[in-house]
């Protein structure tokens, strides 16, 4: 026993040292590399590890699979631009009210759409979202409708006078992603090893076995749902910034809910790095489809003639099937890997141990 308490404590400290030593490559990467494409990846990885993460709490610790989490992103895109463009308020207080107004607008929704379970859930968060949608939509005097907002340049960031940074390159965005990365990861161990995470996740086996023992569902699940839309709004305000742009068809559509939820299926539910793989996974995987670097590749290498068919297809529909190769890849990882990617790899290497032992 007590080897086996010796062991955990070394895998613990070996654990710590290399996450400290990745948070610190990390953050020194952009003195490192020059090229602005590595950094964009770099920073829609970290926005999207944020989505998933957020929605995590919720679906992967809660067990309350919200397919309109676009909303709360959309909500804190929409706060923060509006408040920049129009009353000239800067991003920085913009962010916090972006995260007060999906928190508040979340605890409405909560209380109405907790009294649903299951397939009545999801459907009823769906609807949600798509009510934001087509609000902005059409509410053209308060958010530009389908023209969207367009911010041509971000005030400076400063503290008593001094010029903390002016947002002229992506190295500033590629910072706060990281910190905000480095919150939800903390937020969720926080969750993971509290009584307000077992209560969730007591919630996510049995809400009925749960509500006997005296955890009152409605205020857990509010609160889950509470914490998941103040960091979703987080990566909604990053991403309007960072991309300069947003209409309801980027921001509050159906699509971006389900690629919330991919992040998770596809790195693992309810674990503290599987968003992360998920978005690890992803973000290259969409950018790679989007410039058809996928076809080219295959293409180039001599794999595929680009006079077939095949080579035809890949040319020309390859980066407008990302739909598609999303379907393919969660139904592979749904057959295959059922807790995820992260799953897939912690139960090979169990089972290494136990055939090595």
């Amino acid at each position: 026993m007590n080897a086996s308490l010796d062991n955990s404590r070394g895998n613990t400290t070996v654990n710590v040292l290399l996450g400290v030593v990745v948070i610190v490559m990390l953050f020194l990467l952009p003195k490192f590399v020059e090229s602005t494409y590595a950094l964009h990846i770099m920073i829609l990885i970290f926005i999207n590890i944020v989505m998933g993460s957020s929605w995590n709490i919720l679906g992967g610790y809660t067990g309350q699979y919200s397919v309109g989490h676009s909303a709360y992103f959309g909500m804190g895109a929409y706060t923060t631009m509006m408040l920049m463009q129009f009353r000239q308020i800067p991003p920085w207080y913009g962010l916090w009210a972006g995260m007060l107004a999906a928190l508040v607008i979340a605890l409405i929704i909560g209380s109405i759409c907790f009294r649903l379970r299951g397939p009545y859930f999801v459907l009823a968060s769906i609807a949600v979202a798509e009510i934001f949608r087509v609000s902005a939509l059409n509410l053209k005097d308060v958010t530009n409708g389908a023209e969207g907002i367009l911010i041509t340049e971000i005030p400076p960031l400063t503290i008593g006078g001094t010029v903390i940074t002016d947002f002229a390159s992506k190295v500033p965005f590629y910072y706060t992603g990281l910190v905000f990365v480095l919150l939800i990861i903390l937020a969720t161990w926080l969750v993971q090893h509290s009584k307000l995470g077992y209560f969730f996740q007591a919630i996510r086996e049995d809400q009925d076995a749960a509500h006997s023992l005296g955890i009152n569902l409605t205020i857990y699940k509010n609160a889950a749902l509470g914490i998941s839309a103040i960091f979703t709004s987080l990566a909604g305000s990053l991403y309007a910034l960072y991309v300069g742009f947003i209409d309801p068809s980027t921001v509050l559509s159906l699509e971006l809910s389900v690629s919330i939820v991919l992040i998770c299926i596809i790195g693992g539910i309810g674990t503290i790095f599987g968003p992360v793989i998920g978005a690890l996974v992803l973000v290259p995987l969409s950018e790679a489809l989007r410039s058809n670097l996928i076809g080219e590749s295959l293409i180039s290498s001599g794999l595929v003639k680009a006079e077939s068919t095949l080579g035809h297809f890949l040319t020309e529909n390859l980066s407008h099937a990302h739909v598609l190769i999303y379907g393919v890849l969660v139904v592979v990882v749904i057959l295959f890997m059922p807790d995820g990617v992260l799953g897939f790899f912690k139960a090979l290497a169990a089972k290494k141990r136990k055939e090595a032992a």
